[in-house]
């Protein structure tokens, strides 16, 4: 279970680990942030890598003169949108040729073909909310490309979303990162964007639960 303990370390004290790898790796430290997120975001299996407060932090550590806050925020927006394509492109190879072609029992195709619906209709919201959204913004890529949703639109709106994302989170950290109070209450803040973030998805799962139903 060493692994484990030196994965919540790493998760629960990233301000420090990120530190060091600054020092140790110097320059190396933007390949080393590109590859997380490209990987948070673009690979299906790894939502639990550090997102939001990666961001924050990294940015509150630029401000510090370790790092070049623009270079880093242009690089980090590339690999946010980047990871979201790849990912998205998955997700429709896998859509064509595994639950269509093959007709899954689990996934046949007309569940495919009301998820093309849904993103068509509503998949611009969707894309840009998942991507403040741990876990959601790593799944809805994947399930925009299963359903097959129009890439000019998906390619438009993950990168309105990935230039929200990264700018936001950064600059925050940037600008207010070092705050005494704020700097000793990092994992507080990011647990309250975070929950922030959420708040909008859980709102509308909670309207459309328990709104009335049209009359025909």
């Amino acid at each position: 279970m060493e692994w484990l303990s030196a994965g919540l370390d790493i998760v629960l004290h990233l301000d420090r680990h990120l530190a060091s790898l600054t020092a140790q790796y110097g320059v190396w430290v933007y390949a080393i942030l590109f590859a997380i997120i490209f990987a948070e975001t673009g690979l299906v299996v790894t939502p639990f890598l550090p997102g939001d407060s990666l961001l924050f932090i990294a940015g509150s550590l630029a401000a510090l003169g370790s790092i070049n806050v623009h270079l880093m925020a242009v690089l980090l927006c590339v690999a946010a949108f980047a990871g979201n394509c790849v990912n998205y492109e998955i997700g429709r190879y896998c859509g064509a040729n595994f639950f269509v072609h093959h007709k899954s029992r689990f996934l046949n195709p007309a569940y495919v073909e009301r998820t093309h619906q849904f993103f068509e209709r509503w998949g611009s919201i969707a894309v840009v909310m998942a991507r403040f959204v741990p876990f959601l913004r790593t799944y809805v890529p994947f399930v925009a490309g299963m359903g097959a949703m129009a890439r000019p639109m998906y390619y438009l709106y993950t990168l309105i979303g990935a230039l929200a994302w990264v700018g936001l989170l950064v600059y925050l950290g940037y600008f207010f990162g070092n705050i005494p109070w704020i700097k000793d209450n990092q994992g507080l803040l990011v647990i309250a964007i975070v929950v922030i973030s959420v708040l909008p998805v859980v709102f509308g799962l909670l309207k459309a639960r328990f709104a009335k139903p049209k009359a025909p």
